[in-house]
Formats: structure tokens, sequence, C-alpha cells
């Protein structure tokens, strides 16, 4: 996967404990925003289930019968 170089503030103290702590501050980053995103997704994907929920469709249980009946 290709990566994208970017920039953020971090507080000084934050920082320095990262550091002292031997804390990867680049790879806390990256596991920081996957988890936001794995978030926002599921949240929007609620909303959208919100906003249309599934339907009753009887194509489909006619449809799960395999082999012979």
């Amino acid at each position: 996967m290709a990566s994208m170089r970017t920039t953020f503030t971090l507080d000084e103290e934050m920082a320095e404990r990262a550091h002292k702590l031997g804390v990867n501050i680049s790879a806390a980053a990256r596991q920081g925003v996957a988890d936001a995103v794995r978030v926002a997704l599921a949240e929007s994907d609620r909303e959208a289930y919100r906003r249309r929920p599934e339907r009753a469709d009887t194509f489909w249980t006619e449809a799960e019968a395999w082999g012979e009946t």
C-alpha cells in the first residue's frame, strides 16, 4: 500500500512521554487514524441503514433453498 506523508501537531508533553516510553509515534498515529476511520465507517453504515432500513423480501426466502426440496 502506498503511503502519504502528512504532518500533525502533538502536545509537547505527550511527545516527550511517548519518546521516553519508546512509543513509535508514526505507528501510533497510523493506528489512531485507522481506528477513527473504522468508527466513522460503522457510523456511516448505521446512518444509511436508519435512512433506508431493510425490508422483508420473499425472493430471498425462496432463493435460500438448495438441493432437493
